[in-house]
């Protein structure tokens, strides 16, 4: 028969939480007939099983890093963008040199997250890598050079502003000329965690900026949208007219540029 210790549902939590997995205690706590005993357990093991799947996705996502360590490389950037897409604002990128024993569960691709856990993992991701670079590029050299040119120049840029010296590259869906050796991953936010928390670094710098210009130029929504082509945006370039963020080479702002010309 299973001795009970009397202790109120908090006191039982804490102390089931500082007990290890393989503690006999837990096999003769299964036996306790109390209700919130057996509910404390169920969660346990609920967390238990998150935690092991998500060091199982995590060291999944460093399987690129671990080989390029195999083969003597120590500082490998990873290299993200963010803004291809939008009407208004600058492509974003970032480089993130990461070091070997890093780990952050839970990060992936930044778009599927929310800004306030995005905005949790910059702070950490900031604090424990071993550098970080940001690159940017205009809406008016975008329109210059297009947005492919754009984007490649921003990336070159972040590795250039990195402040450590990298060894190896590895880049989300793209090919730049850098005199570094490298590799392009298709998806490589949710295959490399070097990608990954530049996926997170690019994000959170653009997002920032793109409130600080709703500041600047109210009516769009730029807050919100970040640039992209949604309703309230598109109202207000209706009504507003186009900005110096904005991308004259993309539709409908070029349409609506050049009617106003």
């Amino acid at each position: 028969m299973v001795t009970k210790v009397h202790r109120t549902i908090k006191e039982m939590k804490e102390w089931i939480d500082t007990l290890s997995d393989s503690d006999p205690i837990l096999e003769e706590l299964k036996q306790d007939d109390r209700k919130g005993v057996q509910k404390l357990l169920l969660q346990r093991e609920r967390e238990r099983l998150k935690k092991a799947k998500e060091k199982e996705e995590f060291q999944t996502l460093t399987r690129y890093e671990n080989e390029l360590r195999l083969q003597g490389f120590t500082r490998i950037a990873g290299i993200d963008e963010v803004g291809r897409g939008p009407l208004a604002g600058p492509v974003v990128t970032a480089a993130v040199i990461l070091p070997s024993d890093f780990y952050l569960a839970g990060l992936n691709d930044s778009k599927k997250l929310s800004e306030v856990k995005r905005e949790e993992f910059y702070a950490y991701i900031e604090e424990h890598a071993i550098a970080l670079g940001v690159g940017m590029v205009h809406a008016a050299e975008i329109d210059s050079i297009n947005i492919y040119q754009a984007t490649k120049k921003a990336m070159n840029e972040a590795v250039v502003h990195l402040e450590v010296q990298p060894d190896y590259l590895l880049i989300d869906a793209m090919n730049i000329q850098s005199p570094y050796p490298s590799q392009s991953i298709i998806k490589g936010d949710a295959k490399s965690i070097s990608i990954a928390a530049a996926s997170i670094v690019a994000k959170v710098t653009r997002d920032r900026l793109m409130k600080e210009y709703a500041e600047t130029y109210p009516g769009y929504a730029f807050e919100k949208n970040a640039g992209y082509g949604t309703k309230e945006h598109l109202m207000g370039l209706e009504k507003l007219g186009v900005t110096p963020l904005h991308r004259k080479s993309f539709s409908p702002v070029k349409e609506l540029h050049e009617s106003d010309q």
